[in-house]
């Protein structure tokens, strides 16, 4: 303070601390699985009011530290509110019994994509609240879709199949919310233990974890994920109506820029195909796109092991393929597929008449989660990328869903990929 003029400077330091008067009496309690939203409340992660957070974190996953860097050099204004009018989603979601069971919805807010219809008394009385799910349409232009019109698999119906070869469908997007309590119970641990290695783990991200009990919801600094669906979404609720469904998790270099030392892109684009051809027989078709890059290890991790493999003695064969992952990164896998299914839960699926997918993982998580699977559907050899077959074949041979013939260790040594130069 100047005692001249009597004004204040702005300290520099941050509070990190849970004194009783950084506990707010206004704050909106969170009872996860009501299903009167009024009295499940909603969840406030904005940071222009801080007397009415009552989650830890806030919304945009990743994005966050852009936005910090934006407010820092003054061209985002710190205070601002959105706007929402016309934001409504195409389609709205209708609530399902998994919505009010707090044990099957873990990782998303089944509430997030209507808060103007939900929570409009806490908007009215100034509550800065943010949607976390946002629905809208799109047309997808595909080369494999595309390609698959032109050699007759897939019609032209004007419908779902449009007469460009685009595909029409609902995007759905979600940013993750989870509720502590209940993911700690999904893994068997103990609260306070979640939320100690959980800040440990982040470097301190956020304090509040170990400061702030009485706050159990935390929005993660990570990415979000998006269900894509082709045909009436209506449908995905109900058991009898066919429904074609790929979980997919991310692979920038294959889903984006076509690498072939994976099968992502192709298994991608061929649940696209198939899901599209669902709906246009009278089911449903669904994608579930999560942002788990490199087996969530990252894209760095995941270039670092594909130099390993490369490099080794022996080349680069279906035998090692596991092993120069955990050499890189200490464990071969780190998705822990048990949040997966929350996202088929909010839209209400009961049951996928063709699933997708090789991984044992995934099909024990959906199935362990409630939802009955009918059959298993693993990539056609054709859509293999030469260079993949090292993965494949290890990944038969370690147990994943295959009606093929599976290779012993001799013939699993005889697959090779191509060298690090070629």
């Amino acid at each position: 303070m100047n005692l001249k003029d009597k004004t204040f400077k702005r300290v520099s330091h941050v509070v990190l601390t849970s004194h009783a008067n950084q506990i707010y009496k206004d704050v909106p309690k969170v009872k996860w699985g009501e299903k009167d939203p009024e009295v499940r409340g909603p969840i406030i992660a904005t940071i222009s009011d801080k007397d009415h957070r009552n989650a830890i974190g806030t919304h945009s996953g990743s994005y966050t530290v852009y936005r910090a860097l934006s407010i820092a050099s003054g061209h985002f204004p710190k205070s601002h509110r959105p706007e929402l009018a016309n934001t409504e989603g195409t389609y709205r979601v209708k609530p399902n019994p998994s919505w009010f069971d707090p044990q099957k919805i873990v990782t998303l807010d089944p509430f997030g994509a209507d808060i103007n219809l939900h929570f409009k008394k806490y908007l009215d009385e100034g509550f800065n609240i943010k949607p976390s799910i946002a629905v809208t349409q799109a047309h997808l232009h595909i080369p494999e879709v595309q390609e698959a019109v032109k050699n007759g698999r897939l019609k032209v119906d004007g419908k779902v199949v449009k007469e460009d070869g685009s595909i029409k469908c609902t995007k759905v997007a979600l940013e993750p919310v989870w509720n502590l309590p209940e993911i700690a119970k999904r893994f068997n641990l103990e609260e306070g233990e979640l939320r100690k290695v959980l800040f440990q783990e982040t470097g301190g991200m956020f304090p509040e974890l170990v400061t702030r009990p009485d706050l159990k919801i935390l929005l993660p600094p990570i990415g979000s994920s998006t269900a894509y669906i082709f045909g009436d979404p209506d449908d995905l609720q109900n058991p009898d109506v066919e429904l074609t469904c790929r979980v997919h998790d991310e692979c920038n270099g294959s889903d984006v820029f076509g690498s072939d030392i994976c099968t992502c892109r192709p298994y991608l684009t061929w649940g696209i195909e198939d899901a599209a051809r669902t709906a246009q027989k009278g089911g449903v078709g669904l994608i579930v796109y999560y942002r788990k890059e490199g087996r969530a290890l990252g894209e760095v991790t995941k270039f670092l092991v594909y130099n390993a493999r490369k490099r080794q003695e022996g080349g680069d064969s279906a035998k090692n393929y596991f092993y120069r992952t955990e050499c890189v990164a200490g464990v071969q896998d780190a998705r822990f597929q048990e949040f997966m299914p929350d996202v088929l839960h909010y839209l209400g699926v009961q049951k996928i008449h063709n699933l997708h997918s090789m991984s044992n993982m995934k099909y024990d998580a959906i199935v362990g989660s409630g939802i009955e699977v009918v059959n298993r559907l693993s990539i056609p050899a054709e859509l293999i990328p030469e260079d993949a077959q090292v993965e494949i074949e290890a990944k038969k041979a370690a147990g994943y869903f295959t009606d093929e013939e599976i290779k012993d260790e001799a013939g699993l040594q005889k697959v090779q990929g191509r060298e690090l130069d070629e």
